[in-house]
């Protein structure tokens, strides 16, 4: 285990009715708010109306920047910081998930920075200062709600970039699991993914001797594959919901990283296919992942994904590469099982397109650390990839 350092300050409030503590957490930092929020679920579910009675009920002011993008827009963010220096906002608040919630980060320090808030993520300029930043989560999928990460997507360049700053941690997050209870069943299937992929990435790790990190993903990954199909056909299950949620946001607040070198391959390719298709990144995830999987299996990686394996599917297997595959497969069997796609191209990506995804994913450099990929190892994950039928079976 490698030396570190943790910190993970978000306040949680967890649970039925926790927006009654919205009010005095945001009047710790002021009464002027940046509300930011997506499409019209939070008004059909009422939540809007909750929010509208905390403002009303705590002399709170309010601006709104709705209509945030699944893959958040640096154009909405933009909107978003010019809200922030014309009402002089003490606070950002994001209501909904991980794509509201990155989008109200980069306004947040966008708000104090003269330049483009896209600079950040051309490494032109620094996050040195951000508002305050709290969160009402909605769907249980990519943890920014107590993760110092965003991501944004640029139409104009075609890119989707990620940063990472302790600035941009938000202070508070409400996390209510009857608000995920509208989540339809492609959403919930989708953001179990994205989690499941969050714990990969920091599982699959060259470091050793973190024995207590593995078993922690292990719960992590076992609380996904039994809730997420359950909160599919039951979505106003309480049990369901609350465990994803809650997992969710454990998956990515540092925990599970502290002390280990992860990986972030999977997630550095699928953002090439988001920035240029506009898919679902948890979609996405799940195509290839098991592709990953199987692509970075070799005789040194061999006994963590037998690990896996075992602990995860209780394969009974003791030669470690075929336990592994076995492992890849059930993987690749449950996103199926959730009626996710399989493949590339039932997702309309174009095989015309796979190799300069490859050569962007990989324009800074390798990928990973489980197993470093060059430009040609992307390329041949999404070329196996695209027609889904490439995965061995044993």
């Amino acid at each position: 285990m490698l030396n570190f350092n943790a910190h993970f300050p978000t306040r949680i409030h967890f649970g039925r009715g926790k927006i009654e503590d919205l009010g005095e957490e945001i009047l710790s930092y002021g009464n002027k708010v940046l509300l930011v929020y997506g499409g019209g679920s939070i008004k059909r579910s009422g939540l809007y109306d909750q929010l509208l009675q905390v403002f009303q009920g705590n002399d709170i002011n309010h601006i709104e920047l709705s209509g945030v993008q699944p893959n958040p827009r640096i154009s909405s963010v933009r909107q978003g910081v010019e809200l922030c220096k014309q009402h002089q906002v003490h606070l950002v608040l994001a209501v909904g998930g991980g794509s509201t919630i990155d989008c109200a980060k980069i306004i947040a320090a966008g708000a104090n920075y003269d330049g483009d808030a896209w600079d950040f993520f051309t490494r032109k300029a620094k996050i040195q200062h951000a508002l305050p930043v709290g969160t009402v989560l909605t769907l249980a999928a990519t943890g920014s709600e107590m993760s110092p990460n965003a991501v944004i997507n640029n139409d104009d360049t075609k890119q989707k970039l990620g940063i990472g700053s302790s600035i941009l941690i938000p202070r508070f997050s409400i996390l209510d699991p009857e608000y995920s209870f509208t989540v339809p069943p492609e959403q919930t299937a989708a953001g179990t993914v994205d989690i499941m992929s969050h714990v990969f990435e920091q599982y699959f790790s060259p470091t050793p001797g973190t024995f207590i990190q593995n078993r922690l993903a292990e719960a992590m990954l076992k609380t996904c594959i039994h809730y997420g199909p359950l909160a599919m056909v039951q979505p106003d299950n309480y049990e369901s919901r609350a465990n994803l949620m809650w997992t969710g946001s454990l998956a990515l607040n540092g925990l599970l990283g502290t002390g280990k070198r992860t990986d972030w391959a999977t997630h550095g390719i699928e953002h090439e296919i988001s920035a240029l298709y506009d898919v679902t990144h948890g979609l996405g995830l799940a195509i290839l992942t098991p592709y990953w999987m199987h692509y970075v299996l070799d005789e040194q990686t061999a006994p963590r994904l037998a690990e896996y394996a075992r602990n995860i599917w209780g394969v009974d297997e003791s030669d470690d590469i075929i336990a592994a595959r076995t492992g890849i497969m059930k993987t690749a069997r449950f996103f199926k099982s959730m009626n996710l796609a399989g493949s590339l191209k039932e997702i309309g990506v174009e095989t015309e397109r796979l190799a300069e995804m490859a050569e962007k994913a990989t324009s800074r450099g390798p990928l990973g650390t489980f197993r470093k990929l060059e430009y040609q190892d992307v390329l041949n994950i999404l070329q196996a990839a695209y027609d889904g039928t490439s995965l061995p079976l044993l």
